[in-house]
Formats: structure tokens, sequence, C-alpha cells
């Protein structure tokens, strides 16, 4: 498993972030919110390995549903960089498009059931 860092981005450059985490397996994601986004996202990986560099004062936070996963954009251009996961508070993931260097259309991507763990309706 490769875990380089690696550098991100969002699409107006205000929010830059560093993260070591693999890239397989990505995944995306059926609930309301991804289904919407369409992301792919890299695997689960643990809070530290995510460094803001630049821009933490530019991110917006969205939470919905159980309010328990935190969903971070950028409040200039509106990308999603990251997110704290809803099964487990403790791992995030990465919006693989905003690292540099990476074509995610080159990746296989599976398939993360987060609509299973929604307490409401299509969430």
């Amino acid at each position: 498993m490769n875990t380089e860092t690696l550098k991100g981005s969002c699409h107006c450059g205000s929010v830059k972030f560093e993260v070591r985490t693999p890239l397989a397996p990505a995944a995306r994601c059926n609930c309301s919110l991804c289904r919407r986004k369409g992301a792919l996202m890299s695997p689960p990986f643990e809070a530290g390995r995510l460094t803001i560099t630049q821009g933490e004062d530019a991110l917006t936070l969205y939470q919905f549903n159980t309010r328990v996963a935190k969903h971070f954009f950028c409040r200039h251009c509106g990308i999603y960089p990251f997110h704290q996961t809803r099964r487990d508070a403790k791992l995030w993931r990465v919006n693989i498009g905003c690292l540099e260097g990476i074509d995610p259309y080159t990746l296989d991507a599976g398939l993360s059931d987060g609509a299973s763990l929604s307490v409401v309706e299509d969430a």
C-alpha cells in the first residue's frame, strides 16, 4: 500500500493540503450527497495523515442526516476536498480529483454503501 505524501487543493487554490493515503481501493458513495457531488474518494485514513497547509479559514462545514460525517467545502469555489467519515469519526477520506498529478478517471472504483447508514429516507 503506497502512502507517499500527496498534495492537493480545491479548484481556486484557496485550500491546500497534504495527505498520506493509498489511492486504492478508491470508492464512490451512494448516499444522497455523494451521488450528487460524484467525487471519487480515497480509502479511509487516520486524521493525522491529513495536513491543511493553507486556507483552513476558507473551509465551510456541511453536515446532514445523522450529523456525524463532516463534509468540508471551499467557501470560494465550492469544491469538496475531504471529509470525516460517518462510519468511523476517526477516519477521513480525500477527494482524489483534488490531488495533484492524479487522474481519477484512470482508477477503478468500488462502491461505499453510505445510503444504508441513513436514518432518513433518500439520504
